[in-house]
């Protein structure tokens, strides 16, 4: 096979796990919500610290190269995935809770950054190999719900088994790819650090940290709170997910294959627009079928706003930047679902949701800077 459509397959079947192992968190802590009786402030808390590991892992995968190989770091900093979601399955003391969900983040975060760079580099058009790339890993998180619930059948533990199975064929794939070259034409003359004068780069940070935060205060919550509010009962609610991911899904195809997007910054100008809306009407939605269409549609409006910035950053990408730019805005992922417990705890679960529509207002904000910046032509 053609070394360079290797490691772009090889990217976007690691995201797909990525997308299972990831997304499952959502509905796995609201199962440990209901085993260990954890407060909002303590799930927010499990939330947050998987994404300190996803940042953690982000900065890790610009430094660690260097020191002992792209290989090497890839492997080391995937595995936790696999570790801990075994870790999950073996105890019930909320300290290890804590490790686990760290170790998760860290391998999210190493997974970002590296298919980003093995689907980036490789594709012909960035903007529609992000968008397929970021497909999935939809199709994975579409399908959690349906693992977890078969697997819950088998017992308490069985789903944290059934997930560190596919965070270890996820450790698996990176075991194939040839990844010396993966570093980025500017890797070979040291580290190029000229993207961090770049306005155009600070603001993409600001964009996707917005799109991290709505994105995964959604996420992180969604169960949790139609359980909470009474909109869904506490089976349905978990299929929730698939809604809003079946919705990504589909978004994310269509950007790839039927509609490309000529002007990308002025569509998420549009996107950030649609984002704001629909969050209002779920936030207004208190009975099934309407929370479940507005989701359908907010999902849809965020679906392209992470792939579609991060294909902007054009001639920027390399293994450096990523390394800071997905990192520095994943701190909107740390920051949303602990914001969101602590104000659930204080004045209850629609307050804490009603928090994330600031997020909303500034991904239309940072998109409509962008917008007035000189675009480059995408390139592969």
């Amino acid at each position: 096979m053609n070394s360079s459509l290797h490691k772009r397959n090889a990217g976007l079947t690691a995201f797909f796990f990525s997308g299972i192992c990831a997304i499952s968190t959502g509905v796995i802590v609201s199962l440990l919500q209901d085993q260990y009786g954890f407060d909002y402030g303590t799930t927010g808390t499990l939330l947050s610290l998987m994404n300190i590991g996803n940042l953690a892992a982000g900065f890790a995968a610009g430094i660690l190269p260097g020191r002992i190989g792209m290989k090497r770091s890839v492997t080391l900093l995937t595995i936790g995935y696999a570790a801990g979601y075994i870790l999950m399955g073996v105890t019930g003391w909320v300290t290890l809770f804590m490790l686990a969900f760290f170790l998760l983040g860290v391998a999210k975060g190493s997974t970002i950054n590296t298919c980003t760079i093995l689907v980036g580099d490789n594709s012909s058009n960035r903007t529609a190999g992000m968008n397929l790339m970021h497909a999935c890993y939809a199709c994975g998180a579409l399908l959690c719900p349906f693992f977890i619930a078969a697997a819950a059948k088998l017992g308490a533990s069985a789903p944290m088994v059934l997930l560190a199975v596919c965070g270890a064929a996820l450790w698996l794939v990176f075991l194939t790819v040839p990844m010396g070259d993966i570093a980025g034409k500017k890797g070979k003359t040291g580290t190029d650090w000229s993207f961090l004068r770049s306005r155009k780069f600070w603001l993409l940070v600001g964009l996707i940290f917005c799109q991290n935060a709505a994105e995964t205060g959604v996420t992180s919550w969604l169960v949790s709170y139609f359980k909470g509010s009474g909109i869904l009962s506490g089976t349905v609610s978990a299929y929730t997910v698939t809604v809003m991911w079946a919705a990504t899904l589909i978004a994310r195809l269509l950007i790839a294959f039927v509609i490309p997007l000529r002007k990308p910054a002025r569509a998420m100008i549009v996107m950030s627009l649609g984002c704001i809306v629909f969050y209002f009407g779920l936030m207004q939605s208190h009975t099934q079928l309407p929370a479940i269409i507005v989701l359908f549609c907010f999902a849809f409006s965020m679906a392209g706003m992470n792939p579609t910035a991060v294909s902007l950053a054009g001639r920027m990408t390399n293994v450096t930047s990523i390394g800071v730019l997905l990192p520095a805005a994943s701190s909107g992922a740390i920051l949303m679902p602990w914001v969101i417990g602590i104000v659930a705890d204080l004045y209850g679960i629609n307050a804490g949701m009603a928090t994330n529509i600031a997020p909303c207002i500034g991904l239309l904000v940072f998109s409509a800077l962008v917008s007035r910046l000189p675009e480059e032509p995408d390139a592969p």
